[in-house]
């Protein structure tokens, strides 16, 4: 497992950080309803760098939502991927030269 102090490099983005420590991209599509209108269904998409499986920055945000702001929530939809994965090797059949 990397730790954070094993990433210290300069001149690289957090995000990218945030990938090798083992943060994935996650995209969440928030249904809430409308304060001024209860019947009425609106649809907000969310997109950070989280941790699977228990989404310590999505809880975050949604605590966030639920404190501050008057929509109530109705359901929250997650899709998650790791961005860096082990590559994938085949064996190759054959060398080609080109030159």
């Amino acid at each position: 497992m990397v730790t954070k102090h094993d990433v210290q490099f300069r001149g690289v983005s957090d995000d990218f950080r945030k990938q090798v420590l083992g943060y994935g991209l996650t995209t969440a599509e928030i249904l809430y309803r409308r304060p001024d209108r209860q019947w009425l269904l609106q649809s907000y998409v969310w997109q950070n760098y989280d941790m699977f499986p228990k989404f310590p920055v999505l809880c975050d945000f949604l605590a966030f939502w639920e404190k501050h702001l008057d929509g109530p929530l109705v359901s929250v939809t997650v899709a998650h991927s790791r961005l860096i994965k082990p590559a994938e090797l085949r064996a190759v059949d054959g060398v080609f030269c080109l030159h």
